[in-house]
């Protein structure tokens, strides 16, 4: 282990990657729920979505452990899949197997420009004040993720609000109840530098959760989407997988409009890109990886493993897989290594097996990781100068900041940022502070927003 994770080089040991792995898992695990379901509105099977989002995860977290030994897992991208659905098959009237076929290409796209300096370069324009406003913004983006997963955050006249705990209390407000109380424990625990904390604080309200449907306070309602909280053990359907494999190939492009579908590959592809690059800037920041210069040493093999990932789980049959946001969980507790993302990845190999078991951990329980782990990366705004002598970078972070949770996007918040920061600094004179990558990525930016 020390010879191929250089663990006493991070600062690290064994025991505390595994924890970091089996938290990373816990706090993802969701997806295993929730990419089959999303994905099925297209007509594709379930069952099949399920083993390929395992399988892809599994080998782009494994690929991320030993290419690049960085503690960052991949999985079924959030918010990729629902363009896959909603957007490409039920409201372009693409079928699902042309739509794999646009990952997929994407993905050899990503692989060809990991290979070549285009990606890093990419990353190493960003100046270090916006990368450590991605990290913040991260922070509360998925502090926002977490609660709405928790339903303590509802829509309502002001857009967001917090839920009315006595309506539905047995379903809507003991879980939201059983949340907030999951984020109290976590936070006990941590402060009082508990190891394994966040994972701790998972499973303790797992077991809460467990009691109040014992005692009768839970009451299990499926038809409003509220399960039983007692995992179930069978095993799964392995010959599902045949539904969705190699389907991405059995398509006829004669009747696909070439330009719509260029479109739709590059849509994939910029919103895998930068959710990519900044999930990569924000949980490096707060692992501290990044060097003096703000460059992750090793980005182009962790950046590679990503695009490896996106083709093998198009081939799969999954919409785009891509780093997982949620590794700042791991890192937050203490994951410095590939070893962490190389225990993750075995983790979903073995949830093909055990999958109903995984899937089974309520969301009441994993949000309250998401807000804590939102905490500790926010603390990374201390770092960020706000004095006047700072305004031309010190706004454009902000920009970064607020996006990333308003607009529920890290891409969003990227691309504000970049804008922004090329606009305020051209019109303050400071010309020769900005990286000539950056003039492009402005561009590109703005080019979306007009034609996308």
């Amino acid at each position: 282990m020390e010879k191929m994770f250089k663990l006493k080089e991070h600062g690290t040991t064994v025991k505390k990657e595994i924890v970091a792995g089996i938290t990373t898992f816990v706090t993802m695990a969701y997806i295993l729920a929730v990419n089959p379901s999303i994905l099925a509105e297209t007509g594709m099977d379930p069952t099949a979505v399920l083993l390929a989002t395992c399988i892809a995860s599994f080998i782009g977290t494994a690929l991320m452990a030993l290419l690049a030994n960085m503690p960052f897992a991949l999985s079924a991208g959030m918010g990729l899949n629902a363009y896959f659905s909603y957007t490409v098959v039920l409201g372009m009237g693409y079928s699902w197997q042309v739509a794999l076929l646009a990952v997929f290409i994407e993905g050899v796209i990503f692989i060809l420009l990991s290979v070549t300096p285009v990606r890093e370069a990419m990353f190493n324009a960003i100046p270090l004040e916006l990368k450590k406003a991605v990290s913040v913004g991260i922070g509360l983006f998925i502090c926002f993720i977490g609660l709405q997963n928790a339903h303590l955050v509802v829509g309502g006249a002001t857009l967001v609000e917090m839920v009315d705990f006595k309506k539905d209390f047995s379903t809507v407000g003991i879980t939201a109840l059983l949340a907030a109380v999951g984020v109290a424990i976590m936070a006990i625990l941590y402060i009082r530098k508990i190891p394994g904390s966040i994972l701790i604080g998972i499973l303790i309200t797992w077991i809460l959760g467990m009691d109040m449907q014992f005692f009768g306070i839970y009451v299990p309602n499926p038809e409003a989407g509220y399960y039983t909280l007692f995992p179930t053990f069978h095993m799964t359907d392995f010959s599902a997988l045949g539904e969705t494999f190699g389907q991405c190939f059995n398509v006829d492009l004669h009747n696909v409009g070439i330009l719509n579908f260029v479109v739709v590959i590059f849509a994939f592809l910029f919103v895998d890109f930068f959710d990519t690059l900044g999930t990569l800037i924000g949980v490096a920041s707060k692992a501290d990886m990044l060097d003096e210069d703000g460059k992750l040493p090793g980005v182009k093999p962790a950046l590679l493993a990503d695009a490896i990932a996106t083709s093998a789980g198009a081939v799969l049959g999954t919409s785009t897989t891509t780093t997982f946001v949620e590794s700042a969980s791991g890192v937050g507790v203490g994951g410095r290594t590939g070893l962490t993302a190389l225990t993750t990845a075995v983790l979903f190999i073995l949830s093909t097996f055990l999958a109903p078991v995984f899937t089974s951990i309520p969301y009441f329980a994993t949000a309250p990781a998401l807000i804590m782990v939102g905490f500790l990366m926010f603390t990374g705004i201390s770092d960020l100068k706000m004095d006047e002598e700072h305004l031309t970078s010190a706004i454009p972070a902000y920009i970064t900041i607020f996006s990333m949770p308003l607009f529920y996007s890290i891409s969003e918040g990227i691309s504000l940022g970049c804008i922004s920061y090329v606009l305020i600094n051209l019109r303050c004179g400071n010309a020769k502070k900005i990286n000539p990558v950056m003039y492009i990525l402005a561009v590109l930016f703005i080019l979306k927003y007009i034609f996308i």
